[in-house]
């Protein structure tokens, strides 16, 4: 039985091409527009997303069998095979890193960790650049998938931003490391896929994603303080910070990328952003200080700092202190040595279980013009229980409790029952999300989008980054974006005599910033930030309304750039020669 995916279904390309976004369209309705009103009469917009993907799911699925032609057997083995990596590995990341964060809720020794960020600077403008952007893009360059959404979420709220800032804030910082995120995998599939050298991509990378590392924290200090009513005013009193985080992230992602080191570039640019902006912050703190989010656009009422403030801040001793960082600083090491490629080798020689999936595995045929010729796409499911990420962060949480928290039966007993609680609904969306993901990409819907990207002539370079927008959007990776239309990319490169390095790396590139409103990333950005579980799930329409607009400007700011650099600054482009 062979199913080869048909891209004009319809006869008609631009009908094809609606009908294959029906399943998009139906989800973003149901998530951000569709009208209800609650036992009290209040209106409200977007219903609760397992519902919404579900019905998002339905459509793909007829659509897949009734339109693509695809055997019924295979379009529900897509969709399992999709659910089930929604469990594992991302689910068991967000799962994971919400235990060891409510394990430090439970013992109370988050206390000591706020306070210890605030020890760096009480102002929430400062506090967010450190956890969510630097922080958060060295979570990304070590493990990738949520996991830097789920743990920055997760201790914004715990340093006290309401959770629905902490979320789009962490989405939208979530950007400029995803191509080099889980130890440089987006990069490494991309260079597989397009048979392009793997440095080149990254150097190419290289030259057009540190102009946005320099952005967007700017981006979302703006982001933050207007959706707290605030004004320019006090975006503009942090600016010498925001530069400087950025700044120092900028340098350092260019560095190691110019240098090739694809595997290391977010966690080194992580890591000395946090440095120097650490460093920075002892010398110099804004003139007003904020210290919770009513009191932004208070200028007349908000109090400067208090050269004795870290004085009034409660006093620990260093082995507390040590105690209570010691379980991050855990999930930072398990994180970073789970992604380690030789570590993780020796894992999966040990644990690892593939399983070609029934009625899948090289069941789907490819045809050009998105492959080269006819081949069919593997189906295998691989149960990495030990070498997942999100194993590491689950080893970490048990010897943090076991041996540096020292919980009590009581203790685990409470966690446990909360981080259960927690996670029912957002885990059975993370499955449904990708479930949707993967029926999409083996019927071929998202190859029929695709496509229309590439009618667009001389204008390609522009729409070359929002194919790579379009592809993490439909699969939440940009790993998956780029496996999926990497090659599509090179040959139209090919076709229209530009070059292949420029265009296959703005696949990536683009990718990045449709990271921030795929369904996987949102619903973790709930799990992490909204304790009740109820109220998570109905955040994602708003989270979604709140970054979709932010996703879409960044975006064509970056197709622009990739523009500029296809016809005015070519000679940015590293030069390649065919083989």
């Amino acid at each position: 039985m062979k199913f080869y995916q048909n891209y004009n279904p319809l006869g008609s390309f631009a009908l094809s091409t609606l009908v294959a976004a029906l399943p998009i369209i139906v989800l973003l309705y149901l998530l951000a527009i569709h009208p209800w009103k609650d036992e009290q009469g209040r209106q409200h917009r977007g219903i609760l997303a397992p519902y919404a993907a579900a019905c998002a799911v339905a459509t793909a699925l007829l659509i897949a069998i009734l339109v693509e032609k695809m055997p019924i057997p295979t379009a529900i083995a897509a969709f399992i095979n999709g659910f089930a990596f929604g469990m594992l590995p991302i689910g068991w990341i967000v799962f994971s890193a919400m235990f060891l964060y409510t394990m430090t809720l439970v013992t109370g020794k988050f206390e000591i960790v706020k306070n210890t960020v605030a020890g760096i600077s009480p102002d929430k403008r400062l506090q967010a650049l450190l956890v969510a952007f630097s922080f958060g893009a060295f979570m990304e360059g070590a493990a990738g998938f949520g996991t830097p959404v789920a743990v920055a979420g997760a201790m914004m709220v715990g340093l006290g931003f309401r959770p629905l800032p902490a979320a789009v804030i962490c989405l939208i910082a979530n950007t400029a490391p995803v191509a080099w995120g889980a130890i440089g995998t987006p990069i490494i599939t991309l260079a597989g896929v397009s048979g392009i050298p793997e440095k080149l991509l990254t150097m190419m990378a290289g030259r057009q994603l540190p102009l946005f590392s320099i952005i967007v924290p700017f981006w979302m200090v703006a982001t933050l303080v207007f959706m707290n009513r605030g004004t320019w005013r006090d975006v503009w009193e942090v600016w010498p910070a925001t530069l400087v985080c950025g700044l120092s992230f900028a340098v350092a992602q260019f560095t190691m990328s110019q240098l090739g080191n694809t595997m290391i570039v977010d966690i080194v640019s992580g890591i000395f952003s946090m440095v120097v902006t650490a460093l920075f912050l002892k010398i110099w703190q804004p003139k007003r200080i904020i210290t919770s989010e009513e009191e932004f656009g208070n200028h007349g009422k908000t109090k400067g700092l208090d050269p004795d403030w870290r004085k009034k801040l409660p006093h620990y001793s260093t082995g507390e202190i040590i105690q209570a960082w010691m379980p991050w600083i855990l999930l930072s090491v398990a994180v970073f040595l789970w992604g380690l490629p030789g570590w993780k080798s020796f894992l999966n020689k040990i644990s690892v279980i593939n399983i070609p999936v029934p009625y899948l595995h090289n069941v789907v045929y490819r045809v050009p013009p998105v492959a080269p010729q006819p081949h069919p796409e593997p189906a295998i499911y691989t149960f990495n229980w030990l070498s997942a990420a999100g194993t590491g962060v689950f080893i970490a949480a048990l010897i943090s409790g076991l041996f540096v928290l020292r919980m009590s039966a009581e203790e685990w007993k409470l966690t446990i029952r909360r981080n259960i609680n927690r996670m029912k609904l957002p885990l059975a969306t993370i499955g449904l999300v990708l479930g949707l993901g993967f029926t999409t990409r083996y019927s071929g819907l998202d190859a029929i989008l695709g496509l229309a990207f590439t009618r667009t002539g001389w204008l390609y370079p522009f729409f070359a980054s929002m194919l790579g927008w379009l592809g993490v959007f439909l699969t939440g990776s940009d790993t998956s974006s780029n496996a999926m239309f990497g090659s599509l990319q090179r040959i139209t490169a090919e076709q229209l005599g530009m070059n292949p390095v420029l265009i296959v790396t703005a696949n990536s590139t683009g990718g990045v910033m449709g990271k921030m409103i795929d369904a996987q990333s949102i619903v973790v950005a709930t799990a992490a930030c909204y304790e009740n579980q109820e109220e998570g799930t109905k955040a994602v329409g708003p989270i979604f309304r709140n970054v979709v607009w932010h996703s879409i400007s960044l975006a064509i700011l970056l197709s622009f750039w990739i523009f500029l650099q296809a016809y005015v600054f070519p000679w940015m482009i590293p030069p390649y020669t065919p083989r």
